[in-house]
């Protein structure tokens, strides 16, 4: 029930609520309105300020496609251990409006916390949780007198709420807005000094003891930063000097980013029209000696399949970044899945062989970034590095990159022998772009190199780049454009590997799952079931040397975010085995406690080979309030 003292109250004891004794290691809180509302500030500055306190922290950001209206979420978690998901359901859910608590309050967890503003929301079948009445809208409005400010008010109770030091976000609020004059600076300093009182005032020491976490000791060289972000600045170290792209959510962020990093560098951005042009940019720069990027999602992947052809005939090194989202058309542009794969591996008519990369982690956006550019260059072909919603938006704390560690890749180039150069236009043809090489790879001459002219062209061709349809020209290029991808799975990344390396059970998964897939396995060690996992991070061409020991395991189970299986069928094309599917495709991420219950049907002989659907979300799907569930009663009006 709604109380009229705005005290925590507490449900009975329930299935899965936290013991008063119990000391927590995590905690995920969710704060949840209308988009718009400003919801993501305050998220994005209490985990500045966790970090800071030696919290590790993992972040997710649940947009709506709209601009304005429809119900956002961001989601915190912290922990003082590695990180690798952003928590399956809320401990802590901070609702702005009635729609926000509608759509989210079958995912907070039994005996869990509902912050609510009672003018804005009415609280029902309140059992299963616990209340905190937070009048934000009075305290921003009748007694700060700005309205604005409501979400830094809702920081300050946060901040509170679990115990964290509100110098730290005195200090991050000075940053955010100290541009802006000193009287903003105030305003939100009172906002936030307003939002801890009221907690203070409200909550019992003991209720604040059942929500908070211990950190660790805070750690030197560690950055908070999002996927598209150590993305952005791993292109940057990986020696890039050209992008050209065009907005699409959820790449738009390396873009930005890069605009303001890259003329630092003396690199060159471009917004083109539109992706087409945007990769032609990019496969011109190239050409002309520039590590050239762009990046996009799904639907630019579909408009650049030409371009990329191209590309691969030309034998143009170029990265591109498909920041995946939700499909097919338009489809959920703000919403997760893996469903890409198909696309990028084989998108293309003819046959198009290129470098397929994945990232499981935000650490790994920077770091495959910087190998992307490396393999590029070193096999002059189109390499598309693939991360997802998951990855490319949330926000973790990692150590801060080791630039020193880093080996940079540049080109194989051909320079005119000293005694044979020839002055620009003189004995054309002598130099052959594409000579036939054992590796496949042959080098290219940067234009304006004396007596290295030649043509990049998009018609079959010889060695000197002149066109040639003829079977035998043809036959031996394509066999030359593939012997670059025999050699390129030997400089495959290290897969990430967790578990049991004897185990009877093996996972094999890519992109973010793999985060979801180690927290299964630690879950299940604990219960005496042991299982391994193995994530590639090329994709295409496959290692098969990565996965042999995990294929020859008696049970072989694959999860990934989409319907069909898309990596599951490459596996099985290498390997021919019968293997447990795990599939998820509400536009959500796979969940740690449905993988664990999967994992262990099959441990204890309850699922076989085949298929198994699960559910994106804690609780019943077909009870989860959906906008037309809200619009209809209105309609009926």
């Amino acid at each position: 029930m709604v109380v009229a003292d705005p005290k925590v109250t507490a449900p009975g004891s329930r299935h899965g609520e936290v013991p008063e004794h119990e000391i927590r290691t995590a905690l995920v809180i969710r704060v949840a309105g209308e988009a718009g509302e400003g919801i993501k500030k305050p998220g994005e500055l209490l985990i500045q300020a966790a970090a800071r306190a030696g919290f590790e922290v993992l972040t997710d950001f649940a947009p709506p496609s709209e601009i304005k209206g429809g119900v956002s979420f961001f989601q915190i978690r912290l922990s003082s251990r590695r990180l690798h998901t952003r928590g399956d359901s809320p401990d802590v859910l901070l609702c702005f409006n009635q729609e926000a608590f509608e759509v989210n309050i079958q995912e907070l967890v039994p005996g869990g916390l509902l912050i609510y503003d009672p003018e804005k929301v009415t609280p029902r079948d309140t059992s299963s949780y616990r209340l905190l009445a937070f009048p934000l809208e009075q305290i921003a409005s009748k007694e700060l007198r700005m309205p604005i400010v409501k979400n830094v008010v809702a920081l300050g109770g946060m901040a509170a709420l679990f115990q964290l030091d509100s110098a730290v976000l005195y200090d991050l609020i000075r940053e955010l807005w100290e541009r802006k004059g000193d009287a903003v600076v105030q305003t939100n300093f009172k906002a936030l000094e307003a939002g801890i009182k009221y907690v203070q005032d409200h909550v019992s020491s003991a209720d604040l003891e059942r929500f908070h976490v211990l950190p660790h000791a805070p750690e030197k060289n560690r950055m908070v930063v999002s996927g598209n972000t150590a993305t952005a600045l791993g292109a940057v170290a990986g020696g890039c000097n050209f992008f050209a792209g065009y907005p699409i959510t959820p790449a738009t962020d390396v873009m930005e980013i890069l605009a303001g990093a890259l003329p630092k560098v003396g690199g060159t951005l471009v917004q083109a029209e539109d992706e087409i042009a945007a990769l032609g940019m990019v496969i011109g720069a190239s050409y002309g000696g520039k590590k050239a990027m762009t990046s996009t999602s799904g639907p630019g992947i579909s408009l650049m399949v030409e371009t990329l052809g191209l590309a691969t005939m030309s034998e143009t090194a170029c990265v591109i970044v498909d920041a995946q989202r939700a499909g097919p058309s338009t489809g959920m542009p703000t919403r997760h899945e893996q469903g890409d794969l198909y696309l990028c591996v084989h998108g293309g008519h003819g046959e198009v062989p290129r470098i397929v990369l994945a990232a499981t982690s935000v650490e790994d956006c920077f770091y495959l970034t910087v190998t992307a550019f490396n393999l590029a260059e070193k096999y002059q072909t189109p390499v598309i590095f693939m991360s997802d919603t998951v990855v490319c938006v949330r926000s973790e704390s990692i150590p801060m990159p080791d630039l020193a560690s880093l080996q940079i890749e540049n080109r194989l180039t051909w320079t005119p022998p000293a005694e044979g150069a020839t002055a620009f236009g003189e004995n054309e043809g002598a130099y052959k772009r594409y000579a036939m090489t054992e590796t496949g790879i042959s080098p290219v001459a940067i234009p304006g190199t004396p007596g290295g002219q030649y043509v990049g062209m998009g018609l079959e061709h010889n060695e000197r780049g002149r066109h040639r349809p003829d079977p035998r020209t043809h036959t031996q290029m394509t066999e030359k454009r593939f012997r670059k991808m025999e050699h390129a799975v030997t400089d495959a990344p290290e897969p990430v590997t967790h578990g049991d390396p004897d185990a009877d059970i093996a996972i094999v998964t890519w992109g973010s799952t793999a985060g979801v897939a180690i927290e299964a396995i630690d879950l299940l060690a604990a219960e005496g079931i042991s299982a391994c996992l193995v994530a590639p991070k090329m994709i295409s061409p496959l290692p098969r040397h990565q996965l042999v020991a995990a294929m020859g395991k008696k049970h072989v189970i694959i999860p990934e975010v989409n319907f069909r299986g898309q990596f599951a069928d490459m596996v099985q094309a290498s390997f021919p085995r019968e293997v447990t599917r795990i599939n998820v495709y509400g536009g959500r991420p796979m969940l740690v406690c449905h993988l664990v219950d999967a994992i262990r049907d099959v441990a204890q002989g309850r699922q076989g080979t085949g298929r198994v659907v699960l559910n994106p979300i804690i609780g019943d799907l077909d009870k989860l309030v959906t906008p037309d569930d809200l619009i209809a009663p209105l309609e009926r009006h």
